[in-house]
């Protein structure tokens, strides 16, 4: 199902509708699933107003899943969570999760390196809006590259 949801662009926060378009589901939701899942805890400004970061945009997806693909109950949703966060932490420990996480990220990265400007905006003369994340992020990836290599001396 997350190959359907639209890519997340590279922004540092998001606000409740812009997750709602990301993700599939209507803010209403994302405000009652903070009350269920107490992973969530978007950032709150002016207002009462949320933002979101990347992460929590990529677990409110994984929520998604597994209440609306895999047919779990709320309660039973929280429970797998906190069990895919323990196994997530003990992969962070181990170091294969560095592994998977450039593996899941290597293609979408790559795709995003080869577009070319008329692929993005349709017109040559417009600036190239994501540029400077698709450099970011490449950047990140070789970052990580170059840990990874260190800690595996």
């Amino acid at each position: 199902m997350d190959s359907l949801l639209p890519a997340i662009p590279a922004k540092r926060y998001f606000t409740i509708g812009e997750v709602g378009e990301l993700c599939g589901v209507k803010p209403h939701v994302l405000r009652y699933w903070e009350q269920e899942f107490t992973q969530l805890r978007p950032v709150k400004r002016r207002g009462n107003r949320r933002y979101y970061q990347r992460h929590e945009v990529m677990m409110i997806r994984r929520i998604r899943g597994l209440l609306y693909d895999q047919g779990f109950t709320i309660s039973g949703a929280r429970n797998k969570l906190m069990e895919l966060t323990q196994s997530d932490r003990q992969l962070m420990r181990s170091g294969a999760f560095l592994d998977e996480m450039l593996e899941d990220n290597s293609a979408e990265m790559e795709a995003s390196a080869n577009m070319s400007p008329e692929d993005e905006t349709g017109d040559l003369e417009s600036p190239r809006t994501s540029l400077p994340s698709v450099g970011s992020d490449l950047t990140v990836y070789q970052e990580l590259l170059q840990i990874r290599a260190l800690l595996t001396v």
